[in-house]
């Protein structure tokens, strides 16, 4: 499968205080490249999550979430969030631009390509993966500079 191109994104979502007089809940984010089109009447996306990765298990929990289509200039980006064992998501949003979403409350990317905001409509468990459908709330082209952000044979690449 590492012969397949496939366009990047970024996958956010807001995961809730776990008590309304505590600490602020906390924005999570995860680089993926298994990410489609499944349906535009209802607009339905798409998304492949590991089983059990902090993605899977808050999507779970939080039917909110949204996509960054990333544009080829945020490689740092995509390999950020691609990182196991990483640093606290908040530090890695710190220096990025984004805007929170109206309808989801997830973190969108500034200069993306595209941004999508999703309510889970289904959940499929896929062998070690879950296959998680949205139903897209919103979707805006807030950059149209650049080309994609694209991943094949094991690298990040731009098209041409």
């Amino acid at each position: 499968m590492t012969r397949l191109a496939a366009g990047v994104v970024l996958v956010t979502a807001h995961e809730p205080a776990l008590a309304a007089d505590g600490p602020r809940g906390e924005d999570v984010g995860m680089t993926a490249t298994a990410f489609m089109s499944v349906s535009l009447d209802p607009p339905l996306v798409l998304v492949s999550l590991r089983e059990g990765s902090r993605m899977d298990d808050l999507l779970d929990e939080q039917p909110l979430w949204g996509v960054s289509v990333l544009a080829e200039s945020q490689r740092h980006i995509a390999g950020r969030f691609a990182m196991k064992g990483r640093i606290s998501d908040r530090l890695l949003f710190e220096d990025i631009p984004y805007v929170r979403g109206e309808a989801s409350g997830a973190l969108l990317v500034g200069g993306a390509l595209a941004t999508l905001e999703c309510a889970t409509e289904q959940r499929i468990t896929a062998g070690d993966h879950t296959l998680v459908i949205g139903r897209v709330l919103t979707a805006r082209v807030p950059s149209a500079d650049g080309g994609p952000l694209t991943y094949f044979k094991g690298r990040y690449r731009q098209l041409g």
